[in-house]
């Protein structure tokens, strides 16, 4: 692993942006905490689970009978190995990018803003998309799926702006950062 060697000009620690990386990465551990959270630990709703008033026509698959949730489980981990290759993606965007003093990049908040904003970006999207357009699901369905499919687009949208901010209060390192400028931030 590659490191800071003290001489002038070593604190350049990125080659290129963390936007790319960071996002990517947090729209996949975005759907990690998803996928773990709601539909496993939870078992709130699975891909397939709100089919049988969906707004596209899709076979209902009952997650309470066996081979409804046999087909559930088969999307759910579809949907998760979406999630792995976009942290593998974001990973390697990432390793591709950094090229000296990786430590400080992943203590960085501009990175971690950044996989934040990502998270967020993938509950807008998710929750928009799955809940709202295509209605296969909803966060717990029930008399008050509305206001759980709301609450997420919410977490969402906080998670953006918190990532915004983080990524805001981190200090420059890289290429463009002035000189002296401390190494566990960066804007980026």
């Amino acid at each position: 692993m590659a490191t800071t060697t003290g001489t002038p000009g070593a604190h350049t620690a990125v080659a290129g942006s963390l936007r790319l990386p960071g996002i990517v990465l947090g729209v996949g551990l975005g759907g990690f905490v998803d996928g773990i959270l709601l539909h496993q630990i939870l078992r709130w709703h699975h891909m397939l689970s709100s089919t049988d008033h969906d707004h596209i026509g899709v076979k209902y698959y009952d997650p309470e009978s066996v081979s409804g949730l046999e087909m559930n489980t088969v999307w759910d981990g579809i949907f998760h190995a979406v999630c792995w290759i976009a942290a593998l993606v974001g990973l390697a965007v990432l390793y591709s990018r950094v090229t000296h003093d990786r430590r400080a990049v992943w203590a960085s908040r501009v990175l971690w803003g950044w996989v934040l904003a990502g998270w967020g970006l993938f509950n807008l999207a998710e929750g928009l998309l799955d809940h709202q357009a295509l209605g296969i699901h909803h966060v717990r369905p029930g008399s008050h799926q509305a206001w759980w499919d709301a609450a997420f687009l919410v977490l969402g949208g906080l998670l953006l702006a918190g990532g915004h901010l983080l990524r805001r209060s981190g200090r420059p390192f890289g290429p463009e950062a002035p000189r002296g400028a401390g190494r566990t931030g960066g804007r980026a």
